[in-house]
């Protein structure tokens, strides 16, 4: 993909989306409690990787609603809504929506991510954003869904992301599916405030005695 259309306008793109059938590559996200979250985090789960330009607008606060609502109904699925907001951004969204569902991911000290998954506008206002597309990869650790919406201002297609990974679940046999050893990740409960989008705020804890 070379452009998209935001605001009616076609846009030059750089990046590429990960190949499906090809193997995911590790990265390194940010929580919205400044811990670090990998891949790896989650082995013998299927990931959907949630990716847009950011979390304050519409569309894409939209975008991670919905897969809030659709996450409850995969099995064995983790949603990662990614984006280049800062966690404190992406934390006060979750706490004002009451997101519990999903995990909000920032790549704003992720190279990594960038390199491996970045498809990134180049140019015109919202330059250096990510673009608007889901990445899904199965238990095994293979991409097995990769789309971008070709207008920004359109949703990702909801239905055929799930469809993916549940057919992408009942083609791997149970021999090959790998041990569901990783403990599930701790919402954080600190309550944010008007305060936390301030960079120079003191976090509060979280009730589990992390950082908030």
């Amino acid at each position: 993909m070379t452009d998209i259309i935001v605001k009616g306008k076609k846009t030059k793109v750089k990046g590429y989306l990960p190949e499906v059938g090809s193997k995911a590559s590790e990265f390194k996200l940010t929580r919205n409690d400044l811990g670090d979250v990998s891949l790896v985090d989650f082995k013998g789960k299927n990931i959907i990787l949630n990716i847009f330009p950011s979390i304050d607008t519409p569309v894409c606060a939209a975008s991670v609603r919905r897969f809030n609502t659709e996450a409850a109904k995969i099995k064995d699925t983790v949603v990662l809504c990614v984006s280049m907001d800062l966690p404190f951004a992406h934390g006060r969204f979750c706490a004002a929506e009451g997101i519990e569902n999903v995990i909000s991911a920032s790549a704003f000290r992720s190279p990594d991510f960038i390199q491996n998954y970045g498809l990134i506008i180049d140019e015109g206002p919202v330059k250096g954003l990510f673009a608007r597309y889901v990445v899904a990869i199965d238990s095994t650790g293979t991409i097995v869904y990769s789309e971008a919406c070709q207008d920004l201002s359109g949703e990702p297609d909801y239905d055929d992301v799930v469809a993916c990974v549940t057919q992408a679940m009942k083609d791997i046999p149970e021999a090959q599916s790998t041990k569901k050893d990783q403990l599930p990740l701790d919402r954080c409960t600190y309550t944010s405030t008007a305060e936390d989008s301030r960079l120079d705020h003191e976090d509060g804890p979280c009730d589990d005695g992390r950082a908030g």
